[in-house]
């Protein structure tokens, strides 16, 4: 349907034109009129038409004023200028205005009509322009959330930055700092915190919490975790203003009463300290830090002594993207932070040589635990025994600068390359398993469990090393195994499927042809013949 104003003074113009609408667009259109300026205003208030035919002069406001009033709440209204009048300024005006066209009195049906299809057409194609709009936006809505949820579990488990980088994309997120909030839900009748009991109940109204959360304070909203709720706010600096961090509070605490009028549960906040978004997942330990030092509704992290403090010239965030490099095995990066910081230690305490020794010891004590814990090394006792004389002896900074540049290095290649290593390993063992076993009625299941790994993971793996599936490296190996078996004429077609584990021979033809492109006998007898 489409609504239709009918604005003129004259009612033979107003009947005129209700007619030709009644007769050539039955059905489709409702139409109202008006005669003066004023109710022209009123009419597009409480009628809202798509379309408007406005005469130029009405008695009070005129055509034109009225249209300037209009296109204050109505945008999309598609105005058809009538008028006695055939004058190039108020045709000027008008299409300045937006409208569509300019008609002269009197008018024939067939310029009614021709006007009025083109203004529909138009009406159309913005609504159909909307509906898009609004199924992208649903889709957007819908799919938003998880796409949040992604990212902040991308920063709590530290996956390789490419992960978060795509994440920071799809939410056009460009700040390269960022913090948590925890929200800890509870019902506001228990007398205790629960959270298995609540956030089974909190289940139910996750939603609704989001929503609140996200109108409240502008964050990216994560997932339910037990009966913790856990968001992210990016930031542009490194640290948050003091009133701001009051501003943040207040209105957390605001949130906090909306929670419990609407939905009956009410929740303890921890806000973490501001971090660069590569250890984002310290700011959520700050959070939680906060909410166990604390039996405060909200607490922040600044306000509590949890956490590390430094001294005002250390280089913290220098320390928190070396390790963060050391953690995702980026040598080149490790060894331009870890040079960085060593250089900040030769300059900003020059006689301190003892201390540089101790500082580049722990640092290479810890990026071999991060290493460690990766699968990246193998821990021995004694791996480490010239570890300390080694610094110790170190004359200067310019030796102890070679020796934690190094091993800083080491740690971080070892990440990466040992890893594959293994992995590499993993999968050549597998193959000697299959190679030594084809001939028999062997599965994926059966050959993960030799290698002591899930047989998702080793599928997955499996392909990654050697580009073919489990399933398709054996089947290969089995026709290459019966090729040469077929050049020994003595030997049956039969026993060969046998031998190259295959109980059927007909699926073993199949199996064959299609590996080769044809059967086992037309192979012999080609191969036998050349």
């Amino acid at each position: 349907m489409y609504r239709i104003m009918l604005a003129d003074d004259e009612g033979i113009v107003t009947d005129s034109l209700k007619f030709i609408i009644d007769k050539e667009f039955a059905g489709l259109c409702e139409t109202e009129t008006a005669k003066t300026g004023r109710a022209v205003i009123e009419t597009a208030e409480t009628f809202k038409p798509d379309i408007a035919f406005m005469d130029i002069q009405m008695p009070g406001i005129n055509g034109i004023e009225a249209m300037k009033e209009i296109r204050e709440n109505n945008s999309s209204m598609v105005f058809i200028i009538l008028s006695a009048y055939d004058k190039f300024d108020y045709a000027k005006e008008a299409l300045s205005l937006g409208a569509m066209d300019y008609i002269n009195k009197p008018f024939s049906k067939e310029v009614i009509v021709d006007v009025l299809k083109k203004a529909m057409k138009s009406i159309d194609k913005a609504r159909d322009k909307r509906r898009q709009e609004l199924s992208i936006r649903e889709k957007i809505e819908t799919v938003t959330p998880v796409i949040e949820s992604g990212f902040i579990y991308s920063l709590l488990f530290q996956e390789s930055p490419a992960v978060t980088e795509n994440y920071k994309n799809l939410l056009g997120i460009e700040e390269k700092y960022g913090y948590m909030m925890v929200l800890s839900v509870i019902d506001a009748d228990s007398d205790t915190e629960n959270p298995v009991g609540s956030g089974i109940r909190v289940q139910s109204e996750y939603t609704k919490l989001r929503d609140m959360i996200r109108g409240r304070l502008n964050c990216l909203t994560g997932p339910l975790l037990s009966n913790k709720i856990i968001c992210f706010f990016p930031a542009k600096e490194s640290r948050l203003e003091y009133d701001d961090r009051v501003k943040l509070i207040g209105r957390a605490e605001e949130l906090l009463k909306e929670m419990l009028e609407k939905t009956g549960f009410t929740a303890r906040i921890g806000i973490g300290s501001v971090q660069l978004l590569e250890v984002a997942s310290d700011s959520y330990k700050d959070a939680l830090g906060a909410l166990h030092f604390t039996k405060a509704e909200v607490a922040h992290a600044s306000d509590l002594p949890v956490g590390c403090v430094y001294e005002p010239d250390y280089p913290a965030e220098l320390e928190k993207k070396l390790f963060s490099a050391v953690a995702a095995g980026d040598v080149s990066a490790t060894r331009e932070y870890s040079s960085s910081f060593f250089t900040w230690m030769r300059e900003a305490h020059p006689d301190a040589l003892i201390d540089a020794r101790l500082k580049s010891l722990e640092f290479v004590l810890w990026a071999e635990h991060l290493s460690y814990e990766s699968g990246g090394m193998t821990y021995r006792f004694l791996h480490r025994t010239d570890y300390l004389p080694t610094v110790m002896g170190c004359e200067g900074f310019d030796e102890l600068e070679d020796w934690f540049l190094s091993k800083m290095s080491e740690a971080s290649r070892n990440i990466t390359v040992k890893k594959e290593e293994k992995l590499g390993s993993l999968v050549e063992e597998a193959k000697h398993y299959i190679e030594d076993n084809y001939s028999n009625d062997i599965s994926l299941d059966e050959v993960s469990g030799k290698v002591d790994v899930s047989p998702y993971y080793f599928t997955r793996l499996f392909k990654e090393e050697t580009g073919e599936t489990f399933l398709e490296y054996l089947t290969g190996l089995r026709i290459e195994k019966s090729k040469e078996l077929m050049k020994d004429q003595s030997v049956s077609v039969k026993d060969i499927c046998v031998q190259v584990g295959y109980s059927d021979p007909n699926y073993f033809s199949r199996i064959f042809k299609k590996a080769v492109g044809m059967t086992p006998t037309e192979y012999r007898a080609e191969t036998t013949t050349a």
